[in-house]
């Protein structure tokens, strides 16, 4: 286990930062190394996802692990009303296995991270933090279109023109080019709870291990050497 000298700071010394917090291994390894240099107040969205009560009850977990009482749960239903996804629509099949080079799976839920980032934007602003966490990856993912840093840097962009003149606020994506091996050995380093995660898309007490969220987050820990504490199926 490693312990950096961050870590160590007083938490009154640390500027505000808003996390996003799905309850994944991607966002609670964010939410790892934004504690280093900032203090965290941690977001969660229910949009209407298969898994949803689980995703929540993750959140809370990790929230729970780290005593972080900032905590905003946002209802945004309106997603799985506007529909387009498999994961938030029961009619259309959760793809089995990884998706192709190039394409965009069916589990895309059409421009989700831009709502993400903009709820999250609001309570910054109003809590004065200074920085936005989010836990997307790029090289090493479903190839989903919002998870792209040129996404992300001009997502900055517009939060930086449509803010008050005394925000400053900085979207930091700490793991947008990392491979899911390093995201778990970064996580095992920094003691993230990475237990209290849960990954996949279709199931609630066992995950399914076959839907391309299992299977991206199976491939990670066997590759980094680290045992995969998720049951599965």
């Amino acid at each position: 286990m490693t312990r950096d000298r961050a870590t160590r700071r007083p938490e009154a010394d640390k500027p505000l930062a808003v996390v996003l917090l799905s309850g994944g291994l991607d966002s609670c390894v964010s939410l790892a190394l934004a504690r280093r240099e900032y203090q965290p107040a941690v977001l969660h969205l229910n949009y209407g996802q298969r898994t949803e009560a689980r995703e929540l009850q993750a959140f809370n977990a990790i929230a729970g692990h780290y005593g972080l009482d900032r905590r905003l749960v946002v209802d945004v239903s309106y997603l799985k009303q506007i529909g387009g996804s498999s994961l938030t629509d029961p009619s259309r099949p959760v793809e089995v296995g990884l998706p192709a080079p190039g394409s965009v799976p069916g589990t895309y839920v059409p421009f989700r991270n831009a709502h993400l980032l903009s709820l999250g934007v609001s309570w910054a602003e109003v809590l004065g933090a200074a920085a936005l966490f989010i836990g997307a990856v790029e090289e090493d993912s479903s190839g989903y279109p919002d998870c792209t840093e040129e996404f992300f840097r001009r997502f900055e962009a517009a939060i930086a023109a449509g803010t008050r003149p005394e925000t400053h606020l900085v979207v930091h994506t700490p793991l947008i080019h990392r491979s899911k091996a390093d995201i778990v050995r970064c996580g095992s380093e920094l003691a993230a709870p990475l237990h209290l995660t849960w990954s996949c898309y279709t199931e609630n007490e066992r995950a399914c291990g076959v839907c391309e969220s299992c299977r991206l987050r199976r491939r990670g820990f066997a590759a980094a050497g680290v045992p995969d504490p998720l049951p599965y199926a």
